[in-house]
C-alpha cells in the first residue's frame, strides 16, 4: 500500500508589527465544540505523480474557497503525523481576507449509528494567529511547521 501524504500552503503575514499565521478551524460535530487543538493549515491528501505544491494550492482553495495569493513559497520540511500519514508543508507571505472563507464539504454519518449521511464544511472559520496563539489552536502534529518557519525568517 502506498504511503499516504498530504500537502499544505501556510499563509504567513506580518500585521502590526508581529508576524501573523493563517489557520483553519476544522469544521463538523466531532470539532464544534473544541478550539485547542482543533484548527489544522490548510492540507490535503495528494497522490504519486502529482505535484505537492501543486496539491497544495489545490487544497488550499478547496478549504478556503479562494485561491492562494501568488508568491514565492518556501518548502518548509516533512512531518510524520501520529496516524503515518506525511504532510509536506510550503509557507509564503500573502493575505486572505478571513471573512470570505467557505470550505469544501464532505460527509460522514451523523450522528454515529443513525444511519444518516450529513454534510459538513471540512472548515468552518479561518483566522489569523500569532505564533504564540497558533501553537495552542494548531493540531499537534502541525506545530513542528510554526518552528520551520520561525528558523526560515530567522525569528
Amino acid at each position: 500500500m502506498a504511503q499516504r501524504r498530504s500537502a499544505g500552503l501556510l499563509l504567513h503575514r506580518t500585521h502590526a508589527g508581529a508576524l501573523e499565521v493563517l489557520i483553519a478551524h476544522m469544521g463538523g460535530p466531532l470539532w464544534a465544540r473544541k478550539d485547542e487543538a482543533a484548527w489544522s493549515i490548510p492540507k490535503g491528501e495528494y497522490h504519486d505523480g502529482e505535484d505537492p505544491l501543486t496539491a497544495a494550492r489545490r487544497e488550499f482553495a478547496e478549504e478556503l474557497g479562494q485561491a492562494a495569493p501568488d508568491g514565492d513559497p518556501i518548502h518548509l520540511g516533512s512531518v510524520r503525523q501520529s496516524g503515518g500519514k506525511i504532510v509536506d508543508m510550503w509557507a509564503q507571505a500573502g493575505e486572505l481576507d478571513v471573512s470570505e472563507v467557505h470550505s469544501n464539504t464532505y460527509q460522514m454519518q451523523w450522528p454515529p449509528g443513525s444511519g444518516r449521511l450529513m454534510e459538513f464544511p471540512e472548515i468552518d472559520r479561518a483566522g489569523w494567529f500569532d505564533l504564540e496563539q497558533a501553537r495552542v489552536k494548531l493540531v499537534r502534529g502541525q506545530v513542528p511547521f510554526l518552528d520551520a518557519l520561525e528558523r526560515h525568517l530567522g525569528l
